[in-house]
């Protein structure tokens, strides 16, 4: 994974926050003073319709704008996708592959067919969320463990903009529920390299 840029591919359902963690991470970069892109590419716009977002994260400025095809990191919020999409589709030899399930990544690793070179990490984000915000939405603890796996930005900076961002909606039991959401799936993501 280059420190010059870090291109993420996010797939989920409809409604499962995606292009809201997209954002997040986004914008954690800009906390640290880096440079960031973060867009969304619609299917059918119905809950638990698949989606993509896309984050981009770099030192330099960022001159391309289209779709990610070629990622380091791909996110799956919703591992029915698996069976349905080919998530890994242009994934960098050396990237990694984040996915909110309760399977080991060994099993996730011989479900998509990925080589040693790839590494494949999984968290049950849904029970994270059911359990801290009492709704299953696995976007804020799907980033927990993605900074965990790959740490394109501070933890930190993600609690600190997870903060700011939800402190203009919510109300601070919800605030603080997906605090501890993310704090949680980053000490419980389980990964192999």
């Amino acid at each position: 994974m280059s420190a010059e840029l870090t291109e993420i591919r996010w797939h989920a359902r409809a409604g499962q926050g995606a292009v809201t963690a997209a954002k997040l991470v986004a914008e954690a970069a800009l906390r640290e003073d880096r440079y960031f892109q973060a867009m969304p590419e619609y299917g059918p716009e119905r809950m638990g319709a698949p989606l993509k977002a896309f984050t981009r994260i770099s030192d330099a400025p960022i001159e391309i704008s289209n779709n990610i095809e070629h990622p380091d990191i791909v996110v799956v919020l919703d591992d029915t996708l698996l069976d349905s999409v080919d998530v890994t589709e242009g994934l960098a030899a050396d990237g990694a592959v984040v996915v909110n399930s309760p399977s080991a990544p060994a099993a996730i690793r011989a479900q998509l067919g990925l080589g040693a070179g790839v590494a494949v990490a999984t968290v049950d984000a849904s029970a994270i969320a059911l359990d801290t915000i009492k709704r299953d939405i696995p976007n804020t603890p799907i980033v927990g463990a993605l900074v965990s796996v790959r740490p394109v930005v501070a933890l930190d900076s993600v609690l600190a903009q997870l903060q700011a961002t939800f402190g203009k909606k919510f109300a601070r039991e919800i605030i603080d529920a997906n605090l501890d959401s993310v704090r949680r799936a980053y000490q419980e993501v389980v990964y192999d390299a």
